[in-house]
């Protein structure tokens, strides 16, 4: 069962704190609202709200509300799914390496093609799926860094930065951002031992998110502008460097964004794009599943989720007009654009267009919908106005919700 929206803001509120009275001020909120809400006497707020409170909070929306859940947990112990990932990153100490089952089948081309089977995994929300397979991956990837010639060990090297890099991000989805920086430390000193100039700076922008949701926007600022310099002077001119480039000004913008700089923020969304457009004109990297996911759709999506989240609704419908997405955007990433166009709608009183774009999402992803509570959180919005949209209760009844 979820946590109850009344019993995070509880726990995230005492860890930040704050008495009630307090947060109430942060965010601009009357404190009836954060009793009620935390005495289970109001199950959602105005969407308005929740992106107060979690300002007030100092923590991500997603932080408040959840991210769809990669793996069932009835308690504080980790499933064995969790735990044999946490083991294969971070091996047992002062034990002997297990012995591989196979090794005359394993090669770098084929430890290559599994990680990028792997991340296409990641990117169409297939969490569970990753986890049964991840463990498997990484103790490959560690076999192909420890033999061959030194040219083979460094290819090796590379591919093991990123298994633990994926390795980290699927921690942060899971909410678990202490093992997520314990991965992104071991990717970064296999990404120093390999031959790939670009893995650094791409695990860096892994680090930034894993910072982000732990509320350290200056050091993610400050580590995302740092590598996209380094960058910018040493790899500009080829695809895979304007990716990675592209990447870490999305996620500088982000913080600049959270840190209520949204005017910077959307300064540098705004370059991202023009450097997305740059794209177009270069070779296209040999395999881009291994390279940042960044295009002019993916810059745009970005675009539309800063807008929607940081109060600007109406921008966040235009730059969403009539958008057209590029055939490699990853699945996740087309759920989450109609997510936050719902939410936009709902934010600038247009139930319509809120309850259009959550019949899109109960179409293209109907569990991940079911696991969302931001999704859920919009259509108690919707139920709760004078005179809903006609539609809204079949979609709530999806959902699960008391009417």
């Amino acid at each position: 069962m979820s946590e109850h929206l009344g019993d995070k803001l509880r726990r995230l509120r005492r860890l930040s704190g704050l008495t009630q009275e307090a947060l109430a001020e942060r965010a601009g909120v009357s404190v009836d609202i954060v009793r009620y809400l935390e005495q289970k006497r109001k199950h959602s707020a105005r969407l308005p709200t929740l992106h107060a409170l979690s300002q007030g909070l100092g923590v991500e929306l997603t932080s408040l509300l959840g991210d769809p859940p990669g793996v069932s947990s009835s308690g504080d112990i980790d499933p064995p799914q969790l735990v044999a990932v946490r083991r294969a990153i971070m091996p047992p100490l002062f034990a002997p390496p297990a012995e591989p089952d196979d090794v005359t089948s394993l090669s770098l081309p084929a430890v290559r093609s599994e990680i990028a089977d792997a991340w296409t995994l990641y990117h169409a929300a297939e969490f569970g799926r990753l986890m049964d397979l991840l463990p498997g991956i990484i103790a490959d990837a560690r076999l192909v860094a420890s033999v061959g010639s030194t040219d083979e060990r460094a290819a090796g090297q590379a591919a093991l930065g990123k298994a633990l890099q994926l390795g980290g991000h699927l921690s942060i989805r899971l909410g678990k951002t202490d093992l997520a920086l314990s991965a992104l430390e071991r990717a970064i000193a296999a990404a120093g031992a390999s031959s790939d100039p670009l893995l650094a700076p791409m695990i860096s922008n892994s680090v930034t998110w894993a910072y982000q949701r732990q509320n350290r926007l200056d050091d993610a600022t400050h580590l995302a502008i740092h590598a996209a310099d380094g960058v910018e002077r040493e790899h500009a001119t080829n695809a895979s460097g304007v990716r990675v480039w592209g990447g870490l000004l999305m996620s500088a913008a982000t913080s600049y964004a959270r840190s209520g700089d949204y005017d910077r923020a959307d300064e540098m969304m705004r370059a991202s794009e023009a450097a997305a457009g740059r794209l177009t004109k270069l070779p296209a990297p040999e395999d881009g599943r291994l390279v940042s996911v960044f295009s002019r759709s993916s810059v745009r999506i970005e675009r539309v989720r800063l807008a929607v989240q940081y109060g600007h609704p109406e921008d966040a419908l235009a730059l969403a007009k009539g958008m057209r997405l590029s055939p490699d955007t990853p699945p996740s990433w087309r759920t989450w654009l109609l997510l936050d166009v719902a939410r936009a709608h709902t934010d600038t009183g247009n139930a319509e267009g809120a309850l259009k774009a959550l019949e899109s999402l109960r179409r293209v992803a109907p569990t991940w919908m079911r696991h969302h509570t931001l999704a859920v959180a919009i259509v108690h919005d919707l139920l709760a106005l004078p005179h809903p949209p006609a539609g809204v209760r079949k979609i709530a009844d999806f959902l699960g919700i008391a009417q």
